[in-house]
């Protein structure tokens, strides 16, 4: 089978509720899924979205755009065959104030990210600018790499979205002098220790460094200690729904890796790697279980 677990359905604007999360805006998220042969898909709106996400972290971002209600998104995904998760960014110093917002809400898995390494800025926005509080490439790296191994041993996640975020911006900014190999170190010593699944992303293929999140060394590395892999696209909209899927499990076969990782109510199993001849009625038939 392929799934697509995470997904938005709230666009990048800060936007309504009640124009996201619509039967209709489902349907066309489910539409895509069947052009695409994916047969488990999922949303995992940001946690940041959400007003309750405020006692994690107040950030002059996270303020502008915490307008949801949690508890009202869960129980609409409820009503759909979607898979509900959330993306939840690991927050330092955070935990378990996030450990009891999420364990109030029966998600099917809950996706970990690192966007924001703390007050000293974002990998992924230029306006919070990650790169203008480290010296060089290799002292960024260095701690990027030390948040996502603490994100894993926190045993909050699932699953670890995108985790190389960090090369985002390509050949637009510098590669750490040393080999990568040496950052991705303490985080594949985490995962190893761990029962939380890598995601393989193809939203990397839509940004300047064009590649598939994780990089193929660091997939590796992952493979080499008994990690398991989830897939997904980090659409945004249904146009994004399984991009780059025929990368992606090539990429995966690649690696001598066979099954991917299904989570119903955070338990986790492993389904043969589908082509696009999967049977997208399986999504419908998913319409009111759990």
């Amino acid at each position: 089978m392929l799934t697509d677990y995470h997904l938005h359905l709230r666009t990048d604007e800060v936007g309504k509720a009640e124009d996201a999360f619509t039967a209709e805006n489902v349907d066309r998220y489910l539409a895509a899924a069947e052009e695409q042969g994916i047969a488990e898909l999922g949303v995992s709106e940001h946690v940041y979205r959400f007003k309750e996400a405020l006692v994690l972290w107040d950030h002059p971002y996270w303020r502008d755009q915490a307008v949801d209600d949690l508890g009202a998104y869960c129980e609409f995904v409820r009503t759909t065959p979607l898979r509900l998760g959330v993306e939840a960014d690991f927050i330092r110093g955070a935990e378990d104030r996030a450990a009891s917002l999420l364990e109030e809400h029966d998600f099917d898995y809950i996706v970990g990210s690192v966007h924001y390494l703390g007050g000293k800025g974002a990998v992924d926005d230029q306006r919070y600018d990650v790169w203008d509080s480290f010296p060089d490439a290799d002292s960024l790296w260095r701690e990027y790499f030390e948040w996502q191994a603490e994100l894993v041993r926190s045993g909050l996640f699932d699953i670890v979205s995108h985790p190389d975020l960090i090369k985002i911006w390509g050949d637009a900014r510098p590669a750490p002098d040393r080999d990568p190999r040496f950052h991705y170190e303490p985080f594949v010593e985490a995962l190893a220790e761990s029962d939380v699944a890598v995601e393989i992303s193809t939203a990397g293929l839509r940004k300047p460094v064009a590649e598939i999140y994780p990089s193929a060394a660091l997939a590796e590395m992952c493979k080499e200690a008994g990690v398991q892999f989830a897939l997904s696209s980090d659409a945004h909209t249904p146009d994004q729904v399984g991009y780059g899927y025929e990368k992606a499990t090539e990429f995966l076969r690649g690696l001598g890796v066979e099954r991917i990782c299904v989570f119903d109510h955070r338990r986790r199993s492993l389904e043969p790697i589908g082509g696009t001849g999967v049977d997208p009625e399986e999504l419908v038939d998913r319409e009111g279980a759990g």
